[in-house]
Order: structure tokens, then sequence, then C-alpha cells
């Protein structure tokens, strides 16, 4: 698992793609926004669903640098917050107070 923490504070994004998943993060409710976000009748566990949206980001950064008609940015932010509460989530489930 702290495997992909790691994976996540080495991606490199700009920074106004960071600040807008930063200001939904706060807002970011694991059941409905994973429903949403990865298109499934119920969200996986934790580290899965980190996995996939690591995948699904690395496909939205393709297109974003790609400049591709079909990229969507609020898509990107919608899966950058998914990634970061779902990060949180992680970090609390291995910390050694859990």
């Amino acid at each position: 698992m702290q495997d992909l923490l790691t994976v996540l504070r080495q991606l490199r994004r700009p920074r106004l793609l960071i600040r807008a998943a930063r200001l939904g993060v706060d807002g970011y409710r694991r059941d409905p926004h994973l429903r949403r976000v990865l298109r499934t009748p119920s969200p996986p566990r934790t580290g899965s669903a980190l996995m996939t949206l690591i995948e699904l980001e690395a496909d939205l950064e393709s297109q974003r640098a790609a400049e591709e008609a079909s990229y969507s940015i609020a898509r990107h932010v919608d899966v950058l917050i998914a990634m970061m509460g779902e990060a949180q989530i992680l970090r609390r489930m291995s910390s050694p107070t859990a």
C-alpha cells in the first residue's frame, strides 16, 4: 500500500489541476464519488480503487498532453479529487494509531 502513496507523491501535474482538486477533496464522499468516477455500482476497496484511479488519471494526463479533443478537464479534476480522497483514507488506515 505504501507503494501507491509513493506513486502519488511522485506525480507531477500542472498547479491549476492540483489546486482545483485540493479545493474539492474536502467535499469528497467516497461512495457516491467513486461510483460516479469509476462508473461502478459499488466502490471497490481503497487500494484497488486507488490503483484504478491512478490508471484513469494517467490516461487523462496523456489526453491532456496530446491536446486531444476528447479530453475533459472536469473529469480530470474529478479523478484527482478521488485519488486524493482515497490517499487520505489509505494513510489513515496505515497509520500506527488507526
